[in-house]
């Protein structure tokens, strides 16, 4: 251990004989705390929420989802999804059709997207737990599924037998004669309503395959995609060349943040204001650690005399202000670290903070890259303090010795 190392550990914690020294170093010390707890308590927060708000359209949007590269729709042939599913990455596969269509209940209308899917479609995707009234399909005739949102839009109950839910969508052969009505209309039993989100409850309409083919006048191997639920490592950039050669047209396969790009980008966006933000927070409370050098540089200038005079360097003198720095915000980080990872941990495991008006716990989520994020911000921004803090400290020592 050099003499700059002992020195820079002794001034560290021995207490200096002027009261302010102590008051200003300690308050700089807890000052590198509660930026840094504050920062990794932010983050986790933000992961918690960002986790809990695609938790609602992980369970709504597959994996990854195989749609025709050109055109609206893909033919399979017999065999298609048996191989699918036969890949290793690919657990389970189920087609849908999407299509926009026209509702009417009485005298409401609304216009909205529907989604025609198969038995082993909530195998993949798990709507069916969503259900927050009524019944999932049967598969047995013409039901459907609406969100909250379009059931309250069209005054629509669920078991309504004398009235139906009409849906209707312009017929495939547009070459209709004078006086012919040109769009299509199917009759529906309104089954069950699901509850995900205000945007997705507004949106969708789930009804059976046969249904959807029907309406939409499509052959029974015609779809609009396939929904695909894979393993942990399923990687797109190995996943499409197996897939391709299984199909007669061109596909293209969009993962869920691809699905969902606009939402991604929006929590990426607010991810990196959030970290600007309290970053900010922390550059200001490392001002304190360059005022409590400063103080101390002065308070110390009569045992650096001393220095001097036994031989030490500018050089030993600049590298032992430089250390304690370091060690105000290495001590200051850890301290604020564990702080902020006890209490992310306890908020997780023992809520004590619930959204207000509501009894859902705030939530955290403990992720080992916030750890690495705020000791590598700390590290870069402390650096950069110390050094500016104890610029020139090198030649004043000079000086000193001399004065």
């Amino acid at each position: 251990m050099t003499y700059s190392l002992k020195i820079a550990l002794r001034y560290f914690f021995a207490k200096s004989q002027q009261t302010v020294i102590n008051r200003i170093n300690a308050f700089a010390l807890f000052m590198v705390i509660i930026a840094t707890a504050a920062l990794f308590i932010v983050l986790s927060a933000f992961a918690g929420l960002k986790d809990f708000g695609l938790s609602f359209t992980n369970s709504f949007d597959p994996d990854f989802e195989i749609q025709a590269d050109q055109g609206k729709y893909l033919t399979l042939k017999d065999n298609t999804l048996l191989q699918i599913e036969a890949l290793e990455q690919i657990d389970l596969a189920a087609p849908e059709i999407e299509e926009k269509v026209f509702l009417s209940f009485k005298e409401k209308n609304q216009v909205a997207y529907l989604k025609a899917v198969g038995p082993n479609y909530t195998d993949v995707l798990p709507i069916d737990q969503l259900m927050a009234l009524g019944d999932w399909l049967s598969f047995s005739g013409a039901e459907t599924v609406l969100g909250f949102g379009i059931a309250g839009s069209l005054s629509v109950g669920v078991f309504d037998y004398n009235t139906f839910l009409n849906i209707t969508v312009p017929k495939k052969n547009q070459n209709t004669l004078l006086g012919q009505d040109p769009f299509l209309t199917k009759p529906s039993v309104v089954v069950g309503l699901y509850q995900i989100s205000e945007d997705l409850d507004k949106k969708y309409v789930f009804s059976n395959l046969e249904f959807g083919q029907d309406l939409l006048e499509l052959k029974p191997n015609q779809f609009s995609s396939i929904v695909l639920k894979t393993t942990p490592n399923a990687n797109k950039t190995e996943l499409l060349p197996l897939l391709s050669p299984l199909f007669d047209q061109p596909i293209r396969l969009v993962s869920r943040s691809e699905q969902n790009a606009a939402l991604y980008k929006m929590l990426n966006v607010e991810h990196l204001a959030i970290y600007f933000i309290f970053t900010l927070v922390m550059m200001i409370a490392l001002f304190n650690v360059v005022g409590a050098l400063i103080m101390m540089i002065l308070d110390k200038r009569g045992q650096l005399k001393i220095l001097m005079a036994m031989g030490a360097q500018p050089h030993g003198i600049h590298k032992i202000f430089f250390t304690i720095g370091l060690l105000i915000c290495g001590v200051g980080g850890v301290i604020g670290l564990v702080i902020g990872i006890l209490l992310v941990l306890i908020q997780a495991q023992f809520p004590f903070i619930y959204v207000p008006g509501t009894s859902l716990a705030y939530p955290v989520l403990f992720e080992l890259k916030n750890i690495a994020i705020v000791l590598g911000t700390l590290f870069v921004l402390g650096t950069i303090s110390t050094a500016w803090a104890t610029r020139g400290l090198g030649k004043k020592s000079k000086t000193y010795a001399i004065s």
